[in-house]
């Protein structure tokens, strides 16, 4: 019994773990910020454009069905705002502080000049010496 405790604990304190759990934290606190933007930002923008801050009373019938293609609509516009702000907030700026690093990593990586110089120099005596 003392042995399976153990294994919980170790696969509990797994690193990967514990950065899972927190990235879902994270994205569940970003979802909230991204809902709010899009309830009191963006709706009543459009709004004020279409003169309505959703559709979901949208509606049409047949046969007693009743299809609530305005909750489509209102769903697609907030799905779109949420795209567009993981990509704009997340994803954009995560490739640029990527770009920079590997960009100053190829730098450090990089010869030097002379360093450069002496390579080719060391390179052409061994040429001469065969």
């Amino acid at each position: 019994m003392a042995s399976v405790l153990k294994e919980f604990k170790d696969f509990l304190m797994r690193g990967n773990l514990i950065e899972l759990a927190v990235a879902f934290v994270m994205g569940l606190a970003f979802a909230a910020v991204v809902n709010s933007l899009v309830a009191n930002i963006v709706m009543p923008i459009i709004a004020a454009i279409v003169g309505k801050p959703n559709f979901d009373d949208l509606t049409f019938t047949i046969h007693k069905s009743v299809f609530r293609y305005g909750a489509f609509i209102t769903d697609v516009i907030q799905f779109v705002t949420i795209a567009a702000a993981v990509f704009f907030f997340i994803v954009k700026p995560v490739q640029l502080a990527l770009a920079r690093r590997r960009a100053r990593d190829a730098e450090e990586e990089a010869p030097s000049d002379d360093e450069r110089r002496h390579q080719e120099l060391i390179a052409a005596v061994r040429g001469l010496a065969r």
